[in-house]
């Protein structure tokens, strides 16, 4: 009996497509209901009212339009539907991104051994780099950030960040495009010094996009996405926990579930009124997201100050911020435009592989956690800004690659049939 429920389990988990774009409304769904027992069973919070739910539901519509809007697209414009179809005819994982390619051959589809293995050790040498920045960050600061809150308020410095941007995009190019164990080594020692940051976003965003990389770029057994599921909830509650218990000023009398059902409600209850307050800050938010960090200004600062009037560090859903700076049709418009950039970056990688799932993987990852936090990181910002890049690279170049892979093609059929 228990064989037989594997196999079917197994079959089933072949045929879906997990990390679809899709994903992102289950998780906006499943961060709604972790906060419902503080917010309906609990006098912890106040229960926010019914428009923050339509404002969700409006946020959701208008991201699955954007999800659609690729095929939308194809019916009204014949050059990009002959783009699609082209890229839906690549059937194989060969044919990967140029950058693996001899660039000043007049194939781009030839695979020189000698820039393949120097390809992989920039690559590889990135993902050190920023494991070896993140411990001068930490002698910088004097100490481990995770166990004092004072210490945590000063580890999000430039060191960090190029560090986060360095490992996150390093490691997952190598598990996308190269089987090396020892790659799976410097994943878990990237996660432990990021994990030791205090900070729960960036552990989490380089388990999930490893776990998404992973996912497409491997065949990952059930138990193995179970496993990395597990982790990453251990790690969302246990981060949290110690990091908001490590805070001198601060005394909490939950546990570590309560603490993320209460965390989870108090960001409902932010973006609840944010809603009277659409478009009050003009644009501000999103400036200082861009410019910010360079500037020593926290936008998630400046949320609290705008919602609560106090100068602290809140968070306000993916919705939140956009609907302070730019109102209704700011959200619907940002909804869209993430629906449309992470389908587009969806089908880019399910038909030519290697650096587009990296890509896809490191940007869903990012945007999951944006449920929460909003988008208030330069960094998401700027993989977004990669996305976009690599969306428009691959389209332009998509007829060199198609006419690359039928030479390819006929050249194999031309060798088997020497033999």
């Amino acid at each position: 009996m228990n064989v037989k429920v594997k196999e079917k389990l197994k079959r089933i988990s072949g045929n879906i497509d997990i990390f679809n774009p899709y994903i992102l409304i289950f998780f906006i769904l499943i961060f709604i209901l972790i906060a419902i027992p503080m917010l309906y069973f609990s006098d912890e919070l106040p229960r926010p009212s019914f428009q923050v739910y339509i404002y969700i539901l409006l946020g959701i519509i208008f991201f699955i339009i954007g999800i659609k809007f690729p095929k939308i697209l194809s019916k009204l414009s014949k050059k990009f539907n002959n783009k699609l179809k082209i890229l839906e005819k690549v059937k194989t994982p060969k044919l990967k991104s140029l950058p693996s390619f001899k660039l000043n051959n007049n194939s781009k589809f030839q695979n020189n051994g000698k820039n393949f293995k120097k390809y992989e050790f920039i690559v590889l040498s990135l993902v050190i780099i920023g494991i070896l920045l993140q411990v001068i960050n930490f002698i910088l600061i004097g100490g481990i950030p995770l166990f004092s809150g004072f210490l945590k308020a000063e580890a999000a410095t430039k060191i960090w960040l190029f560090s986060y941007i360095f490992f996150i995009i390093g490691i997952n190019i190598l598990l996308a495009k190269y089987n090396r164990k020892i790659y799976y080594l410097l994943l878990l020692i990237g996660l432990g010094l990021f994990a030791l940051t205090g900070y729960r976003t960036t552990p989490i965003a380089i388990l999930l996009s490893s776990f998404i990389t992973l996912y497409y770029s491997r065949t990952l057994k059930l138990k193995y996405q179970i496993l990395f599921v597990i982790i990453i909830i251990f790690l969302m509650t246990i981060i949290g926990f110690i990091a908001v218990q490590s805070i001198e000023w601060q005394h909490w009398r939950l546990n570590a579930l309560e603490l993320i059902s209460y965390r989870a409600g108090f960001t409902l209850n932010i973006l609840d009124r944010t809603i009277p307050l659409a478009g009050s800050t003009h644009g501000e938010l999103f400036y200082y997201t861009i410019t910010g960090f360079f500037k020593s200004v926290d936008p998630r600062v400046l949320v609290g100050e705008a919602v609560l009037g106090e100068s602290h560090s809140i968070t306000s859903t993916i919705f939140g911020p956009t609907i302070l700076d730019f109102g209704l049709l700011g959200m619907i418009i940002q909804m869209f435009l993430i629906g449309f950039i992470l389908k587009m970056l969806h089908i880019i990688q399910k038909h030519l592989k290697g650096l587009a799932i990296a890509i896809y993987g490191i940007i869903l990852g990012q945007t999951m956690i944006w449920i929460e936090t909003g988008p208030t990181d330069i960094v998401v910002w700027f993989f977004y800004i990669l996305g976009i890049i690599v969306i428009i690279y691959y389209l332009y170049n998509i007829d060199y690659y198609y006419h690359d892979y039928k030479t390819y093609e006929n050249n194999k059929e031309l060798k088997n049939d020497n033999k």
